[in-house]
């Protein structure tokens, strides 16, 4: 289960970071204006918990959330997030659909 006190926001390299066993998982973003552009996602391959990646993303999602900031998931494995969950689809700007 990812916690909110591991999850790190890493602005030097733009991206979200968790431990998980010794690897790292990360989400690489890109900030304009007050949108978020979420690029990449990478897991470690030696993290098979399906799980893990839904939690992470929903831990990053909620930091997003509470900086008030728009999100543009250009990433595919990011978009099929948003679309199996709706809280998280009022988080794109207006006209944007996935």
């Amino acid at each position: 289960m990812v916690e909110a006190a591991e999850l790190i926001d890493n602005d030097f390299l733009r991206q979200f970071e968790i431990k998980i066993d010794d690897q790292l998982a990360k989400i690489e973003y890109s900030l304009q204006d007050r949108k978020i552009f979420l690029t990449k996602l990478v897991i470690p391959e030696n993290v098979t918990d399906e799980s893990f990646s839904k939690d992470f993303l929903s831990a990053v999602f909620e930091l997003i959330q509470e900086r008030n900031l728009s999100v543009m998931p250009t990433c595919p494995a990011i978009a099929k997030f948003v679309r199996s969950n709706r809280k998280y689809k009022r988080m794109l700007p207006v006209g944007v659909r996935i």
